[in-house]
């Protein structure tokens, strides 16, 4: 969702951005929430954190936000922060509008220290689809999310050492696959 309250940073402040109109609506219902600027398709993204999500992702839910479009998750780098974020549609609203308009998405990002606590509270009690797709991030990044009705590896073996898509990630006597013939 473009939004002209949603501006990215001037150049000589990195970093600073000013909350969109569904930051600004979360502060004025007593949400802190950390404003990232917008992403490449103009979708606001917010910080949040570890305790708020459950609270923020239910008062979106409140206001309109009915579809979770995707739950991932990325690493920022060795030593750096793991992320995981759930972006968030307005689906009814958009289907029930007059077609023209886009619907309304906001991402929720939570960082966490790579070395601290990886757990997230799941959204599976609000959002049914962050079934697999939280499961995914457990699997390849290792990021807990608590209240999961099935906390388990999805796409790797059961007794898979590490977690397969971290930047520090080194495989346990890798060897390169040669030509079959």
């Amino acid at each position: 969702m473009a939004d002209s309250s949603s501006t990215p940073a001037p150049a000589d402040q990195p970093g600073l951005t000013t909350a969109g109109s569904i930051g600004t609506w979360l502060a004025s219902q007593g949400f802190d929430t950390e404003a990232r600027g917008l992403d490449h398709r103009g979708v606001e993204r917010l910080g949040v954190t570890v305790d708020a999500l459950p609270l923020v992702a239910t008062a979106l839910r409140s206001g309109g936000f009915d579809y979770l479009q995707v739950q991932g998750a990325w690493d920022d780098g060795p030593g750096a922060a793991l992320v995981s974020f759930h972006h968030l549609v307005a689906l009814e609203e958009w289907i029930r509008g007059d077609g023209t308009t886009p619907p309304r998405e906001v991402r929720l990002e939570v960082s966490l220290p790579r070395d601290g606590d990886l757990t997230v509270p799941s959204l599976y009690p609000l959002y049914r689809g962050a079934d697999w797709q939280e499961r995914e991030s457990f699997d390849m990044f290792g990021i807990t999310y608590s209240g999961h009705p099935h906390p388990k590896r999805l796409l790797m073996p059961e007794d898979w050492v590490g977690w397969p898509l971290r930047k520090d990630y080194v495989q346990p006597d890798f060897y390169e696959l040669q030509d079959a013939y």
